[in-house]
């Protein structure tokens, strides 16, 4: 069955979600999540869109954003193909990192917007990550909390203050109690649910129980077709990054990546 066009949105703002496939990680280091904003910001700058928030998860990403010059699903499919291939060079994998295209729902009032910008901002405390929302480094939200932001060419925060009060500190004020907010939004009926992210002691008791009485020092000296079924299940364990669990069983991290 062929794919059903997306419906165009009349405000031109839509909620943007990328998952990895198969859940996979797409973000390994700090330099990952770097590179991705800055594609974004490029791709922001050549198509004139508008960037109201965004979050960056280990699996998956939330954007909200306003067309710009271009259909949104191709500037989205710029900056995938453009993510893509720096991924694929650094990792020296092939194949594709996102699960098929984007996921996005049209927001269409300004009501709405906000229950967005608050639903994205509040993804790492909903997932048990951190305890407050401007603990998490990469989402638009320290941002929107700064007085005086340091140059950020990405987000444009001014027209959701705006949406508070025309006076900026009263605005930042009551957009803060807004945002931390305890609710029930489920926006983009997103099922993700990302799991917190285990310590190393319990990564490793994981693995342990998955590997029943295999040794998890015997584990890199299997052969090839054997430890790769081994990595799989350790990927598949839900909390266990693929780095974390290249530091347990002191394998190599493109080992992990590529089995």
């Amino acid at each position: 069955m062929p794919r059903q066009a997306r419906v165009k949105s009349r405000s031109g703002v839509y909620h943007v979600m990328l998952r990895g496939a198969n859940k996979q990680e797409i973000f390994h280091d700090d330099e990952d999540c770097i590179r991705f904003l800055d594609t974004i910001e490029r791709y922001k700058i050549k198509s004139q869109m508008q960037v109201f928030a965004w979050c960056l998860m280990n699996n998956h990403v939330h954007l909200l954003l306003k067309e710009g010059n271009e259909d949104i699903s191709i500037t989205m499919k710029r900056i995938g193909v453009s993510f893509v291939s720096y991924y694929n060079q650094k990792y020296n994998t092939v194949g594709h990192l996102f699960q098929d295209r984007f996921r996005s729902e049209n927001v269409e009032s300004r009501r709405y917007l906000l229950t967005v910008v608050r639903y994205i901002h509040q993804n790492p405390v909903k997932a048990g990550i951190v305890n407050k929302v401007d603990a998490w480094r990469w989402s638009s939200c320290p941002t929107y909390y700064s007085e005086s932001p340091v140059s950020d060419r990405l987000l444009d925060r001014a027209f959701v203050l705006s949406l508070f009060s025309t006076n900026l500190k009263v605005a930042m004020a009551e957009f803060k109690v807004f945002n931390e907010k305890k609710n029930d939004d489920d926006c983009l009926d997103d099922k993700v649910n990302e799991r917190r992210r285990l310590t190393d002691e319990e990564a490793r008791l994981e693995i342990i129980q998955l590997l029943g009485g295999l040794d998890i020092a015997q584990v890199k000296a299997l052969p090839r077709l054997n430890r790769n079924n081994v990595l799989r299940k350790v990927k598949a364990v839900e909390g266990i990054s693929n780095r974390q669990a290249a530091r347990i069983l002191g394998v190599s991290p493109n080992l992990i990546f590529k089995a």
